[in-house]
Formats: C-alpha cells, structure tokens, sequence
C-alpha cells in the first residue's frame, strides 16, 4: 500500500488524457467539429486535465462552480477548490453553439487540437467579481487580473477529452512528468514525506536554503517548475531548468532533489495561487509545499506572508498535502552564511535581502551577481542567457513591493 499522500478528492487520479485508437477515433471526430480558440492558460489547465494533476476535475467549471469558487473555495459538489477553472470565447461565437453540442479546443498560439469538449452550460459572469475574490484587485497592472478582463466575454462548460499534451515532452523531455511518474519515482526511492518547491525563477541562495531547511526533515525535495508563460522579463523555463541542475549537481547530496515541471501558466494570484500549487502537488504525491515570502505574489499586491495565512482560513481537512512555512531569508554578514529571523540576531543593515525580481534586474543591468546572491556556476548561466538578449528583448524589471526591500 502506497505510503504517499492521496490524490485529491481522496480517489484515484483522473487523467483525461486519450490514449491509443481512442484518440486517434477523437482526434478524427474533432475535424470537423466547431473550434473553440483556447488562450494560453486555458491550454495550460486542459493539459494539467490531461495528466492528472487537475484531479478530479472533468472539465471546464460550470457557473455554480465558478461562483462557488470564488466566493467560499468550494466547487457546486462540494470539493474544495481555490482558483476558478474556466473556459471562455466571444458572444458571437457562444450565440452559434447549442447545449449537448461537442466542441474541438484548440490552442490558439498553435493551431493544434489539444481536446474536445461536450458544452453542458453557456453562461456569463462578473469579471471584476472574480478578480476582486481572487486577486483582491482589478487593478489591470496586475498580469492575473489582466488575463481575466481579456479573456471571452461568455463561459463555456462541460466534460473535456484531452488529446494532446502540446509540445512540453518534446521541449523539456524528462523533465515533463505526469503526476503518475512523480509518484512511481517517489515509490521508488521510498520517499513518503516529501516537500514541493514552487519555482518560476532560477534558484538563488535564499531559494537553495528553503530547499535545504526542507530536506533536513522530509525524505526528498520536488524542485517543480513552471513551464507555461509568464510575465515579461520573468526567464524562460529552458534557462531556469539548466540553472537548477547546475545548482543540484554541485551544492545538493544525491538522491535528496528531484527537478521536473509543470505546464501551467502564472496567474500570480498569490495566496489563492498557493493554495491552488498545494492541491495539485498534492495529486503529484508531495505530502507538503514550501511556502516562503510572497509565495506566487506579483508587485505589492499582497503581504509578504499572506500566502502563508490563508492556510489557516481554509476549511480544516480540505488539504491532504500541507504547508511548510519559511520565514523571510538572508545572507547576513555578521553570521557568515544564509539565515532567517527565526535564527538570526543580527540588525537589517548586517543583512542582503535576496529575490528573484532583485536578482532578474541586476543581471538585465548586466551587474554581476555577488556569492552571496547566487552561486558561480548558476550565475554563469544566467549571464550568459542575458549576454544573448537584443536591447528590445532585455525587459527593464522595475523593484517595487517586497522585492524591493
């Protein structure tokens, strides 16, 4: 009997993903069907659909579970959920499709058909409604509140068919594991406590001391990634992904880290976000999730620790995976080393603050980074990434909220 946190839901994983002559019938039947145009992130959660790791949804959330969502985390069946799962198109095309239609979803960067969809509910909603819950603003500085207000003015709902993971296998290779992999791999190596740590940034110092505090009581490490888009500036997830091996191959013991990925999108929700990254790790097998400063945060929108909090506001036993909170990370000067608040005595001037923004803009500024940033060989591979930037492509990050102090 597996040791590893269940899947979410308490059952078994539920990967929508076709395989075989049954998406290869799919695939044929979905020709000619109505195309429903999928923007990045919707790609992004009809994938996680596929694999798994949105278990158990079925498909695209109804209005009952939008508004459930929203207003108390809970889907229409009751099911604990933290981000509303939607679908969405243009008026003009919604007014041409009828309830029981099926409908072909395809990628609209790519053109592919990625899945097929049985239309059970048309349905509008209040946008600002969702990104005042969500996103506690409807400020449109905010990248997260920015995609809601763009996307289709009408909600499409329904069970989904998956047919295509894109081209994440092919882009990353092993890196892309399903949650099924993971899982086999954590059995494996007869890992039962093991902690997630959320990563859309190369891995700085403060990063690898989380990472550490993690493994002094866990079995292992889940290094995830995010390999869907992100914001401008934010560094591509190939670059990200040769950092992070760099960093586990010379600073890590062996058998104590696993690197791999995930193909969403940032919503940069926050603390509704950090919620969302410990359900499905959870359907990864991660019995806990890292949660530091400003876990998913973008700009000033949140505090520092408020990704750390809602923890407590949930329902009790609406997780099985659990958060392993960090205090706020520094290299003091006086200590020598990587310390937190809890460990050190020292004062704010004996201390370097580090972030990922802090680090992405000394290095668009072509600074180097100091040791007690980042380590040399993780560096050298940062720099050599922005020493291949046009001056239209080297993004200025701008330090403001947290990330400035």
């Amino acid at each position: 009997m597996s040791r590893l946190v269940k899947p979410h839901g308490g059952g078994e994983l539920k990967p929508l993903l076709l395989e075989g002559a049954a998406r290869e019938a799919e695939l044929a039947r979905a020709q000619s069907l109505p195309k429903i145009k999928l923007s990045s992130r919707e790609t992004g959660d009809l994938i996680m659909m596929g694999i798994g790791g949105f278990t158990p949804l079925e498909g695209f959330m109804t209005h009952a579970d939008w508004a459930g969502v929203c207003d108390g985390y809970k889907m229409a069946n009751g099911l604990f959920w933290p981000i509303p799962v939607t679908l969405s198109t243009d008026a003009n095309t919604a007014q041409t499709l009828s309830l029981g239609q099926d409908v072909a979803l395809v990628s609209g960067e790519t053109g592919e058909i990625m899945g097929t969809m049985k239309v059970t509910e048309i349905y509008g909603i209040d946008k600002g409604h969702e990104c005042m819950m969500v996103y506690k603003t409807t400020d449109l500085e905010h990248p997260g509140v920015k995609m809601v207000m763009e996307q289709g003015a009408i909600n499409l709902a329904g069970p989904v068919k998956v047919l295509s993971t894109g081209s994440f296998k092919e882009e990353y290779g092993d890196q892309f594991m399903t949650p099924a992999e993971t899982r086999a791999l954590f059995e494996k190596m007869g890992w039962a406590k093991i902690a997630a740590f959320q990563t859309r940034n190369p891995m700085h110092r403060s990063h690898e001391y989380l990472a550490k505090i993690a493994i002094e009581t866990m079995d292992g490490v889940l290094v995830h990634s995010l390999l869907g888009a992100l914001k401008p500036g934010d560094i591509p997830a190939e670059v990200r992904s040769e950092a992070i091996s760099v960093l586990v191959e010379n600073y890590f013991a062996p058998n104590t880290v696993i690197q791999a990925g995930y193909p969403l999108d940032m919503r940069y929700a926050g603390p509704r976000e950090a919620l969302l990254h410990a359900l499905f790790r959870q359907n990864y097998g991660c019995s806990h999730l890292i949660v530091g400063r400003d876990h998913a945060g973008v700009g000033d929108y949140y505090g520092p620790f408020d990704a750390q909090k809602i923890f407590d506001e949930i329902p009790k036993g609406s997780l099985e995976t659990v958060n392993m909170n960090i205090d706020w990370t520094f290299w003091c000067k006086k200590c020598g080393g990587m310390a937190s608040q809890r460990t050190c005595p020292h004062t704010k001037d004996d201390r370097i603050l580090l972030s990922g923004t802090k680090v992405r803009s000394m290095l668009s500024e072509g600074q180097d980074l100091p040791v007690e940033f980042s380590r040399p060989e993780v560096a050298k591979v940062l720099q050599k990434y922005y020493a291949s930037l046009t001056a239209e492509q080297n993004v200025k990050i701008e330090l403001k909220g947290h990330s400035a102090a």
